[in-house]
């Protein structure tokens, strides 16, 4: 545990680098006022938290830098998560005012505020679909061997998809299809779309094979395609001194290119409102170099899945979080 003097002097070199990207010296911290001590006192208190492993010493200075265990009590212990604006605040809660016509267009819209504010790379992706379950189900005839399929979840998720037979099919017999499909899987989770379905339905509707298989079939092909990645701000992590490391900056680019990575990374924790693994805290290799922060993307009680920003480890926690905890807050009071 760190006594109050170690704390200020943690807090003032994780924000002092942040802010400059430089090692901080003794002699900066006694210059800039906010730690009334000596220089002396100031350089024994850094060497105690150099040798306890929250501080790094550098080759090319002999100032100090946080270390992966210094950020780490730093966004525990003394983050504040206050560290908004009122020119923030009005811009998002404008930004979050805009009227949606796709529940989908909310995410696209948290998504580039935060990455606009914080000046990070932020991805999100929608929900997973082993909590869905089937709201509405809504065929509509578009010809004789022709059916349109509406699928609305309780995420808020709409899937539309067109489905083709090989036989004619009557408006009668959509109207019972409605009827009987939404009898079986109002309310049920999607994985209730099964062999056993199939037969029921078979049975109950007494209809060809060639029709019902082709419904089931499309409406589960629809409900599992890929899930939606949404990415901001790629180009702003390229203004950071990190990423001129060649190898850090397509690192980088190799991560957000790889679509079951970013899965991974984005679904990984929940333990939190607001999650931050940072460099050896993430499960994956190819993010060592980086801090990732991550929330619950909810509008209501409706799981829309999950933002996240991805930067150094030198990233400005204090702020990220704040902003993400503020839009957070203004998501769950939405109406949809």
């Amino acid at each position: 545990m760190l006594d109050q003097r170690k704390k200020k002097v943690l807090q003032a070199i994780v924000e002092e680098y942040v802010n400059t990207a430089e090692p901080v010296s003794s002699n900066l911290l006694v210059k800039s006022g906010e730690l009334k001590c000596s220089s002396a006192t100031i350089r024994n208190e850094m060497a105690e938290l150099e040798k306890t492993g929250y501080l790094e010493k550098t080759h090319t200075s002999s100032g100090r830098i946080p270390s992966e265990k210094g950020y780490r009590y730093y966004v525990d212990e003394l983050l504040r998560d206050d560290n908004i604006s009122i020119e923030e605040i009005k811009y998002i809660s404008d930004k979050l005012e805009i009227k949606v016509n796709e529940i989908d267009d909310l995410t696209k819209i948290a998504t580039s505020t935060i990455s606009e504010i914080t000046h990070y790379t932020t991805l999100a992706i929608g929900p997973g679909t082993e909590k869905e379950t089937i709201n509405e189900i809504k065929f509509v005839m578009l010809g004789t061997k022709m059916i349109m399929a509406i699928i609305l979840t309780n995420t808020g998720r709409v899937k539309e998809t067109i489905i083709k037979f090989e036989e004619d099919i009557t408006e009668k017999q959509v109207e019972t299809i409605n009827y009987m499909f939404n009898k079986k899987l109002k309310n049920q989770p999607l994985e209730v779309i099964d062999i056993p379905l199939e037969k029921y339905l078979i049975n109950e509707l007494k209809y060809s094979v060639k029709v019902i298989r082709p419904i089931i079939n499309q409406i589960k092909k629809v409900l599992q395609e890929e899930r939606k990645i949404y990415l901001e701000g790629t180009n702003k992590v390229f203004d950071l001194p990190e990423f001129n490391s060649l190898e850090v900056a397509k690192n980088f680019i190799n991560i957000i290119d790889e679509k079951e990575l970013v899965t991974d990374m984005l679904d990984s924790g929940f333990a939190k409102d607001i999650n931050v693994y940072i460099g050896d805290e993430n499960e994956k290799d190819e993010l060592k170099d980086f801090s990732v922060i991550t929330f619950k993307h909810k509008v209501g009680n409706k799981d829309l899945g999950t933002i996240g920003i991805i930067g150094p480890k030198r990233m400005d926690y204090s702020k990220v979080i704040s902003v993400m905890k503020y839009i957070s807050k203004k998501l769950n009071e939405k109406d949809m």
